[in-house]
């Protein structure tokens, strides 16, 4: 596997760390609400296997995390831009190669055992880092590189305008089937029981967005009542909002396995010739 553009690293990890300390953005508790993004990329990607994490394999060029901080970086309305890592991964030089190209990307050594507490360790270092608590953070999966300046933004002003949290997220199209409980037994043939009703069922996409503070509460009160926590979203619910749902786009698919990573390739770089 070839690391794309890996510079010679100056040992200075406290460049990509943001001290305790620093204030980011020299914003009065009068100002509007900023919008900041924030991507936990501590998870180790084994079902598409290789040498690195799959966020920072090379895809049509580029690591696969690129792709995603060039939508965030080239969207006006984002102030700053948190990455979290695994605490072992901070000294990458793949990540000077990420962040050189922009000073609102950070990269903080917070990730977590699972996705949910990287990001709640990450929304915890933000504000330690005094980002007020009623801004914006928009959490987006790494393994998302067809986001785009247009869909972020088109999530920002609905979510602004509602002055309510929301994701991006996709009307099902496909007729869904539930299987025999039964076909969970190694050996047995999987077994439509009951189609289910696609009306109403929508697929979770991200960016996600929620007021920091707000956030941070409702998953860390998620991962202390052991809730099955599967996104944002769902740790908002179970604080008792209703997100709103913002049609995103087919594109903006997760790369999970092999046929996946084909599939994004192939659109990527049908991207990058127009």
């Amino acid at each position: 596997m070839r690391v794309w553009g890996v510079l010679v690293l100056m040992h200075q990890t406290s460049a990509l760390i943001i001290e305790s300390g620093m204030h980011v953005g020299n914003q009065s508790s009068q100002s509007l609400p900023q919008c900041h993004a924030l991507l936990p990329t501590a998870g180790t990607g084994s079902r598409l296997g290789g040498a690195l994490p799959k966020q920072f394999q090379e895809l049509a060029g580029k690591p696969m995390l690129a792709y995603a901080l060039e939508a965030f970086v080239q969207t006006l309305e984002i102030a700053s831009i948190w990455v979290g890592v695994s605490p072992g991964f901070i000294e990458n030089p793949i990540l000077r190669t990420l962040s050189a190209n922009s000073g609102s990307i950070r990269f903080l050594p917070s990730g977590g055992p699972t996705r949910q507490e990287t990001v709640r360790n990450t929304l915890a270092a933000m504000l330690k880092a005094g980002i007020p608590e009623n801004d914006w953070v928009l959490v987006h999966d790494a393994a998302r590189p067809g986001i785009s300046p247009e869909l972020i933004q088109k999530l920002i002003h609905a979510v602004t305008k509602a002055g309510e949290g929301g994701l991006l997220a996709m009307p099902l199209a496909d007729t869904l089937k539930m299987a025999d409980a039964n076909s969970a037994i190694a050996g047995n043939p999987n077994r439509a029981m009951k189609t289910i009703s696609r009306n109403h069922l929508w697929q979770a996409q991200t960016p996600q967005m929620f007021g920091l503070k707000r956030l941070h509460d409702a998953i860390e009160e998620g991962i202390r009542l052991e809730a099955d926590i599967t996104d944002e979203a769902s740790a908002m619910e179970l604080s008792g909002s209703s997100p709103l749902l913002i049609e995103g786009a087919t594109r903006n698919f997760k790369v999970t396995h092999p046929a996946d990573w084909e599939l994004m390739q192939t659109i990527l770089l049908s991207r990058e010739q127009k």
